[in-house]
């Protein structure tokens, strides 16, 4: 399948998605799961973030702090990716 993700040994490019880079070393491996375990924390963060900025706009004394865990909650799901990018 040529120009397909994770194909860079044949293309000269792309190797950054190349699946067998946590098999290189160990520290390859330890490093690929510390970027995972960003990866959840930033995923579950967002969640929690967003079901409890979506209880607080129940309320309008609660408005404001809702709308600060959206915004919060908005920042972890923009930092999934780019720590995706990273690792």
């Amino acid at each position: 399948m040529v120009g397909a993700v994770g194909c860079g040994d044949r293309l000269g490019a792309m190797k950054i998605f190349n699946p067998a880079t946590p098999n290189l070393s160990p520290h390859h491996a330890k490093l690929y799961a510390m970027y995972e375990v960003a990866f959840t924390v930033a995923d579950v963060s967002a969640a929690l973030l967003f079901v409890a900025g979506s209880i607080l706009f129940f309320s309008k004394d609660t408005l404001y702090a809702g709308t600060w865990m959206f915004l919060i909650g908005s920042i972890f799901f923009g930092a999934k990716p780019t720590i995706r990018l990273v690792r």
